[in-house]
């Protein structure tokens, strides 16, 4: 039996215990070392065993505990993503809380129209500047995947809707490796050069082993180029409690984070230093309509547990929030989405990403990203918690006004009102009937109207026709390659 081991019953920010923490990662070297993982490359399978793991008869390569421990050491606890003006605008460290949105939905909700119908250029380029007009969206994600456009080239007509349409920091996914050195390209010519990208990154690439325990030849490929090229990845894989995982959150923890030990070692002995976020898309599998869910509760717990592992670990962390298994923006909706910002925040977690899915994952919409815009502004002003002070405890402004005074036309309040006094956009506190007078309308009618005016007025910083050209350029090459 172990002895002074602590165990956090309930939630309490950390969800995990230090104590709890040290078991799960254990149980990860364990299944490292005594199941192993299926890796997909014989040149990654060749590096590991260089360095000391062993290949069994299976061809499942098993890793040894030092092997992941010196991983740790040499992979970098701070990762810097930039604007495309080359400001340093996301700072990955414990946390640090930036919020973004996901990628890759299939369906997209027309705003003009409420159809739900595939993505095209067009929803993700929208998106891209939906999200650039927002003040509390610090990176973007594609929110859509590009249906429009060759399926195997898609990514880079994705990410040229995507650069064009915002100027802030990114996270791509990519068909293969000469997909992520396409982008990366196209990346460079925007900002002048690999040196440049490489001092301050653009974007970061999201890698997704396959669970349980497999690493694709193109995750590893991928893998690879963003660690030779100075590319930061998130390397999460996407295990389901009771279908791809066990069913226990301390079992799918375990597995989930074996196989990014994984990635976070072929990263490490490909490249000392290379820059890896862990990832967090742990969830359960709903066993009545079997749907990957984005709001259970347990989603919600894992990803705080997990924000509590990659702290430990010293990682940063790739995390979810702002989603729903709603299919349109309701109160479903709503409340799933400030749930699981306010956890998110809560926990520390660092690239808190999906903002804007619905229908767990499989639809982008722009209504769900307005409305997460304003919870995560709330979200942020109940973090800045009560500041104690003689200043904010004004008992000589008590002594001043006295029994029966009133307080709104002193300098006190003049001072202060703005600060402490958190103003929403989209939720109304009108009076009822003011609130009649002004239509009866209702929160889905604000955000409506206020995804309508970014979309009508909102233009990003434009890219040099140069830089532009060479876009198009390198788009044009890929696709007739494919064709």
């Amino acid at each position: 039996m172990r002895t002074n081991y602590r165990v956090n019953a309930t939630v309490q920010f950390s969800t995990l215990s230090p104590d709890q923490c040290e078991e799960i990662f254990s149980a990860s070297l364990e299944i490292l070392e005594r199941v192993g993982m299926r890796i997909h490359s014989e040149e990654a399978v060749d590096m590991l065993e260089a360095a000391g793991a062993t290949v069994d008869g299976q061809g499942l390569v098993h890793i040894p505990g030092y092997l992941v421990k010196h991983a740790l050491n040499l992979a970098p606890s701070r990762v810097v993503l930039a604007g495309r003006d080359g400001s340093r605008k996301v700072v990955l460290e414990k946390d640090r809380i930036y919020y973004g949105t996901g990628s890759d939905t299939p369906f997209f909700i027309d705003p003009r129209t409420d159809e739900r119908r595939k993505t095209v250029y067009q929803d993700v380029y929208d998106a891209a500047r939906t999200a650039d007009a927002l003040p509390n969206i610090d990176f973007f994600m594609s929110l859509g995947l590009v249906s429009d456009a060759p399926a195997q080239t898609y990514d880079r007509h994705q990410f040229m809707a995507m650069i064009t349409g915002t100027s802030k920091p990114m996270i791509i996914t990519a068909v293969d490796r000469q997909g992520l050195e396409d982008q990366h390209r196209m990346a460079c010519a925007v900002l002048g050069g690999e040196d440049v990208f490489r001092r301050n990154p653009l974007f970061a690439i999201y890698i997704e082993p396959i669970s349980p325990l497999q690493h694709s030849k193109e995750v590893v490929e991928k893998l690879f180029y963003a660690a030779d090229h100075g590319i930061p990845m998130v390397y999460t894989p996407a295990p389901t409690a009771g279908f791809t995982a066990p069913m226990t959150l301390a079992g799918i923890m375990a597995q989930g984070i074996a196989e990014t030990m994984a990635g976070l070692v072929m990263a490490q002995l490909r490249s000392p230093g290379a820059a890896v976020v862990m990832g967090g898309v742990y969830t359960i599998i709903d066993m009545k309509t079997m749907i990957f869910s984005y709001a259970a509760p347990e989603f919600l717990l894992l990803s705080a547990a997990l924000t509590d592992m990659a702290k430990w670990l010293g990682l940063p962390m790739f995390s979810t929030a702002g989603c729903s298994d709603a299919k349109v923006l309701d109160g479903q909706a709503a409340l799933q989405a400030g749930l699981s910002i306010l956890f998110s925040a809560l926990s520390g977690a660092n690239l808190i990403h999906d903002v804007g899915y619905l229908e767990y994952g499989l639809t982008g919409s722009l209504d769900m990203l307005v409305l997460s815009d304003e919870i995560i502004s709330m979200v942020k002003h109940l973090l800045q918690g009560v500041p104690v002070n003689p200043e904010t405890l004004a008992v000589d402004l008590v002594a001043s006004v006295g029994p029966g005074g009133h307080f709104f036309t002193t300098e006190h309040t003049l001072r202060h009102f703005r600060e402490v006094l958190w103003q929403p956009e989209l939720q109304e506190r009108d009076n009822y009937q003011d609130w009649e007078a002004k239509g009866r309308k209702t929160l889905s009618d604000r955000v409506r109207a206020k995804v309508l005016r970014i979309l009508e007025s909102h233009q990003p910083a434009p890219i040099p026709p140069e830089a532009l050209e060479a876009m198009q350029a390198i788009v044009a090459e890929a696709d007739q390659k494919y064709a």
